[in-house]
């Protein structure tokens, strides 16, 4: 488990994890040219805030590997670094990842790789610093024992680039022997949580139970669930977090029960120009994510979807937010622009 790394540079290209053929196949995925990397992004071959963010900072490498084959010009370089960094609007990570290694692309391809392989390390430390925090904040606010923890979508090493945010919490309550269960969230409509956290969480020898996103607020409030732990694509200056859609049902169930609602993610995701949760853009997917599976209709003939990736929960709903540099107690008031000390 330590060494799944969804995205990695291969020196000739991007090598990504197939997220969309998991738990059945483990299929790398190859990507030489803007096209195919927009197009994984899109389809969610490769997804998670801060792997989205590690994937567009290669994607600049990529994009300058294809305009020196192609012969493009610096406007054509310029406007395919810019669809990279669109491909996915709500997650503030993939912006970061281009933003960060833009502005050497003129000192060279050399450059703009060695600066996303730093930010690829420093990710999967901070991944461990997140998990450190976040275990010892529950361990002391919850009780010393172990825990039974529901989860939201996929925050593992599949999302980021190693070893998880709100999965890396629980692999470390696992590796301090203080936890009991996961209650892991099949996650709609792509079913992130019981095709990708339950594989990872049986890769990893950790106990869970997958369930419908609908069962969740049920078993926060008959008492099954000590706590839950999720991942956010972008977290507003306010502490408003917006997350897998779904999210703040689960926020909402918690605070009915008087549980912790956690966020876990890198300071990266906190984006302090986005004021609150109402001017964080919210993607909206393709209809048929709903209205059909496996190719085949699931609803009578011209219905219609309403199919947004995220929700936003607010601040006053979230108890903590665990990033690589410790924790906030957001609904407390120790929110992002006003740091803990």
């Amino acid at each position: 488990m330590a060494d799944i790394r969804a995205v990695e540079w291969t020196g000739d290209g991007l090598r990504l994890i197939d997220q969309t053929a998991l738990p059945g196949r483990v299929v790398p995925l190859d990507v030489r040219d803007v096209d195919g990397l927009v197009d994984a992004i899109v389809r969610l071959a490769v997804r998670g805030a801060p792997a989205l963010g590690v994937a567009g900072a290669f994607g600049v490498a990529v994009a300058m590997q294809q305009a020196a084959a192609e012969g493009w010009d610096d406007a054509t370089l310029d406007a395919a670094i810019t669809r990279v960094r669109e491909a996915r609007p709500t997650a503030v990570n993939l912006a970061a990842g281009v933003d960060r290694v833009r502005p050497l692309v003129a000192k060279g391809l050399d450059a703009v790789v060695a600066e996303a392989r730093a930010l690829l390390e420093e990710d999967v430390r901070g991944n461990r610093a997140i998990g450190a925090h976040g275990a010892d904040w529950l361990l002391d606010r919850v009780g010393d024992r172990p825990l039974r923890v529901l989860t939201h979508c996929n925050t593992g090493a599949l999302a980021t680039a190693g070893w998880g945010t709100a999965l890396g919490i629980v692999r470390e309550l696992h590796a301090r022997d203080r936890l009991e269960i996961v209650y892991a969230d099949e996650t709609r409509p792509l079913l992130q949580g019981s095709r990708l956290t339950a594989w990872e969480l049986e890769q990893a020898g950790i106990p869970y139970l997958v369930q419908a996103d609908g069962a969740a607020a049920g078993a926060v409030l008959r008492g099954l669930v000590d706590v839950a732990v999720i991942g956010a694509d972008r977290v507003a200056a306010n502490g408003d977090t917006a997350n897998k859609v779904g999210s703040v049902g689960v926020a909402l169930a918690c605070a009915a029960a008087g549980i912790p609602f956690v966020v876990a993610a890198p300071w990266s995701t906190v984006d302090l120009a986005t004021p609150d949760g109402a001017a964080i853009p919210i993607e909206e997917r393709a209809a048929d994510e709903v209205l059909a599976w496996g190719g085949a209709p699931v609803a009578p003939p011209g219905a219609r979807a309403f199919n947004p990736a995220f929700d936003v929960t607010p601040a006053r709903l979230v108890t903590a937010l665990v990033t690589e540099t410790g924790v906030l107690e957001v609904s407390a008031g120790t929110t992002p622009d006003r740091p803990a000390p």
